[in-house]
């Protein structure tokens, strides 16, 4: 008599057993969608009081020393020369925005890392671009040439000016963190086991970023290009030197139903 059970009726090929095919077709996609958000949930908790306070901390000292470089140059500002393609990207008031998303896109790798080791390696990592980045800044002082925009038109601009500036310029640290938290959040994603539209939403919004600091004429094409360089190089070698030490966690195992 044929076998009712349509699980055990399928054909054992070769390096493939039944239990494993009825194991996927018992997940099934809703218990793979809550696999991946679970993970992220346990990482975000996971060594949750180092990440509030070391994110917070991290933030401060850097804005304190960038800041006073800023408005303390020690030697001549250089303006940065503009390229045909900062001529091509125009003003764009509504990127401003995207523009600030940064200080919560950069906050989100770290959040997602389990592993204390990986956890201090990266802050070390991330504080080593931004402090190359402010010792250049420190030995060449750079900045924006100014637009022909009347800023009194985009109140939110003034603000923005008034704390930013456009000292500093290269290389651009907005775009610097932003490609190294990318790298970051991709692999991390991808530890998760997150699914192929959360990846690719994390590539357009760090290019987003990229593309804001340039549309809110705070920084220039070459800007941009060597903070893609720093950001890059710094995120390529610490994840060769740490990722190995950050796990994923472990597949669910699905209960026995006749249990």
């Amino acid at each position: 008599m044929p076998n009712s059970n349509p699980i055990e009726n399928i054909p054992r090929e070769k390096g493939h057993r039944a239990d494993d095919l009825s194991t996927a077709l018992l997940v099934g996609p809703r218990n793979l969608a809550s696999g991946w958000m679970s993970e992220i949930g346990h990482r975000l908790i996971t060594l949750m009081p180092y990440k509030a306070v070391g994110t917070t901390a991290f933030m401060t000292l850097f804005f304190v020393a960038y800041l006073h470089l800023l408005h303390h140059p020690v030697h001549p500002v250089t303006l940065m020369p503009l390229t045909p393609i900062d001529h091509w990207i125009r003003f764009e008031p509504w990127s401003l925005p995207i523009y600030l998303t940064l200080w919560v896109y950069v906050s989100l790798a770290p959040a997602l890392i389990g592993s204390k080791r990986v956890l201090f390696g990266y802050a070390a990592a991330i504080g080593g671009v931004c402090v190359i980045g402010l010792v250049i800044f420190w030995l060449w002082p750079t900045a924006v040439p100014a637009p022909q925009i009347d800023w009194a038109r985009f109140p939110g601009f003034g603000a923005l000016k008034n704390v930013d500036g456009t000292g500093n310029a290269c290389p651009s640290l907005h775009v610097a963190t932003a490609v190294f938290s990318g790298f970051w959040l991709h692999q991390l994603l991808r530890l998760s086991r997150a699914p192929s539209w959360l990846l690719i939403f994390n590539a357009l919004w760090c290019v987003a970023i990229i593309y804001s600091t340039m549309a809110t004429k705070q920084h220039v094409f070459l800007d941009v290009a060597a903070g893609v360089v720093l950001g890059a190089v710094g995120a390529i070698f610490s994840l060769k030197l740490l990722l190995r030490h950050e796990k994923a966690m472990p597949p669910r195992t699905i209960a026995n139903p006749s249990a």
